[in-house]
């Protein structure tokens, strides 16, 4: 294996400590970042993810209340939770968690987010402001991926990247956002012909689709970075979308799963509910100044 390992669990322990610091600096100050989550119905799937976010809130000085509601709420009641949540100070970021039952669709609940509580950067206004490179709070998990390529001696300016995968919430964010640090980035999705053609070509690769082993060794680069954003079971493993073994022969760097990006995922939903802290005690400073006046 030619491939360096890249280390999510300490590029988001690195987070964590630099997260604590600053949410103690908002604690001073009587703004004690706080998150709430909020689950619909069984929440077995999401179980894991609502432990790992608790354990991740309490590293980083953030506190964190999970709350479950059943799947008989209506929407209209749900959005109405989500209101009251908004106008409390006390709360300073909003997570949705999946699945959700059938009869509440997620984007309507991610548009009933205020923006400046959208820790986890669902919001339509926060996907927006990506094509600005305005990155107040971004998707995390498209936010997280391109982090860990930060860490990696390369020039970002003009590094040929390809994005495998254009969801509203990875692909086309990580694309973005990689647009915006001066890189040179190539989309590929179901209708292109020859996604190996592109990789090949990449100093860098994301893949998010959701299928084990779509990407292999001979699709990529001699020494190139390879972000594995995927997440799949196969033989009761979590595997990503990226053969790891003859991909690690000939990437330079390569993510595994789990391990990778999940860790620095969790770590800058933290991190975003530092800076929502941060951002909504200057808007309710500015408020209170004003009405002073």
């Amino acid at each position: 294996m030619r491939a360096a390992i890249i280390d999510g669990k300490a590029i988001a322990a690195r987070m964590r400590d630099e997260n604590r610091v600053e949410a103690a600096d908002l604690a001073a100050q009587g703004w004690q970042p706080r998150l709430v989550s909020i689950s619909v119905g069984d929440t077995a799937a999401a179980e894991l993810y609502v432990r790992n976010q608790q354990k991740s809130a309490e590293a980083s000085g953030v506190e964190f209340e999970a709350r479950n509601y059943p799947d008989t709420i209506s929407m209209e009641q749900l959005v109405g939770v989500l209101q009251g949540l908004n106008a409390d100070p006390r709360v300073n970021g909003i997570i949705i968690q999946r699945p959700l039952p059938a009869h509440i669709p997620v984007k309507t609940l991610q548009k009933a987010v205020h923006p400046l509580k959208d820790v986890e950067g669902m919001h339509p206004a926060s996907i927006g402001n990506i094509v600005y490179n305005d990155l107040a709070l971004g998707p995390c998990t498209a936010v997280a991926a391109v982090e860990i390529l930060k860490t990696l001696p390369l020039k970002l300016e003009g590094l040929d990247v390809t994005v495998i995968g254009h969801s509203e919430i990875v692909g086309k964010p990580i694309a973005f956002l990689l647009m915006g640090l001066g890189a040179t980035v190539t989309v590929c999705h179901h209708m292109t012909r020859s996604v190996a053609m592109h990789s090949r070509a990449a100093d860098a690769v994301f893949v998010a689709v959701g299928k084990a082993g779509l990407v292999t060794g001979d699709m990529l680069k001699p020494g190139a970075a390879l972000i594995d954003i995927g997440i799949n079971r196969v033989d009761g493993k979590t595997v990503g979308d990226a053969d790891f073994a003859s991909c690690a022969e000939v990437a330079g760097w390569i993510t595994p799963v789990p391990g990778g990006v999940g860790p620095v995922t969790v770590a800058t939903l933290m991190k975003n509910a530092v800076l929502a802290t941060r951002m909504q005690m200057a808007h309710y400073r500015a408020q209170y100044a004003h009405t002073e006046v």
